[in-house]
């Protein structure tokens, strides 16, 4: 079957470069050539897994619908271009984020942009940065319908499970992303006339699970972060979720380059300092002596 689609990606990355003449090899051409062959890196690898073969990018579609189309071999329709296309747009940047604070720590060392979009990408795979939204979409289809959602998740507070799809680092009201994404998902449904009955329970649950953080946790204001549109949307759009992250990826690759760019012009070293706080007094024992005491103890 493969290495998962993530480890696949992170494998690739450093090795997208190496087919460029040297004029391509600026640290400019070689961010607009990591947008660029991202996209079809994650398709191709994603058909050859499913036994298929590899459909080369079309240059009469955009960004985003040339990816549906290297993933499906079929045009996608214009709302589903468009809802993933706000959904690359909307995830692009979001300030020193993990991923993003790795390439900028990578690139001012003075490394190349490929190494720095390598190392983000390592970082966006742990599931604490650009894993989570398939729980998120997990939780919904678990709840089933509207009327077993409060049950559902106040059994999750009341054993002190976290709601995926609830909460930010940052935010303390609702992600503004999540609005924009609600807003894609909801016209993308209607626009394709599907059935809405996922779009309206996943709505049931988010207002659900508001209300029940307030009353559990209270003065927390833990409200919709951009995991749970994100989820709702990608599914829509056919994506299994093994291709969440990596979608990710397509999308936010632009804001790494953006950022690395930025940080080649400042010139200067991310260099954080740290403060020592263990153990201090401590004194060297020699291996004799840590022989003695160990047999003194057994």
């Amino acid at each position: 079957e493969g290495q998962p689609t993530m480890d696949a990606l992170r494998m690739s990355a450093g090795t997208l470069d190496l087919d460029l003449p040297a004029h391509m090899r600026g640290d400019a051409e070689l961010g607009t050539v990591l947008v660029a062959r991202i996209p079809a890196v994650v398709a191709a690898y994603w058909r050859l897994r499913q036994g298929l073969e590899p459909i080369a990018p079309d240059a009469s579609l955009n960004h985003a619908a040339n990816y549906l189309q290297m993933l499906t071999g079929t045009q996608p329709s214009e709302a589903a271009a468009r809802g993933l296309e706000t959904y690359l747009n909307t995830v692009a940047d979001h300030g020193l984020n993990a991923s993003t604070f790795a390439a900028r720590v990578i690139i001012a060392t003075g490394s190349d942009m490929v190494s720095a979009v390598t190392g983000a990408i390592g970082a966006l795979k742990g599931p604490l940065h650009g894993g989570a939204p398939g729980p998120a979409l997990d939780m919904v289809f678990a709840i089933g319908t509207a009327e077993c959602a409060e049950p559902y998740l106040r059994a999750k507070l009341e054993q002190g499970e976290r709601l995926m799809g609830f909460g930010h680092r940052i935010y303390k009201v609702r992600d503004p992303r999540a609005e924009v994404l609600g807003a894609a998902a909801h016209k993308f449904y209607e626009d394709e006339e599907r059935a809405d009955a996922l779009y309206e329970l996943a709505t049931s649950v988010e207002a659900t699970a508001v209300r029940l953080l307030g009353e559990y946790k209270p003065g927390r204001n833990l409200q919709t972060n951009v995991e749970f549109y994100t989820a709702l949307l990608l599914h829509g759009l056919g994506l299994p979720v093994e291709l969440f992250t990596p979608t990710f990826a397509l999308g936010r690759v632009a804001g790494w380059v953006g950022h690395a760019r930025e940080q080649i012009a400042t010139g200067r070293l991310i260099r954080p300092a740290s403060e020592y706080i263990g153990v201090t007094g401590r004194r060297w024992i020699g291996v004799e002596e840590r022989s003695q005491e160990n047999a003194e103890v057994a």
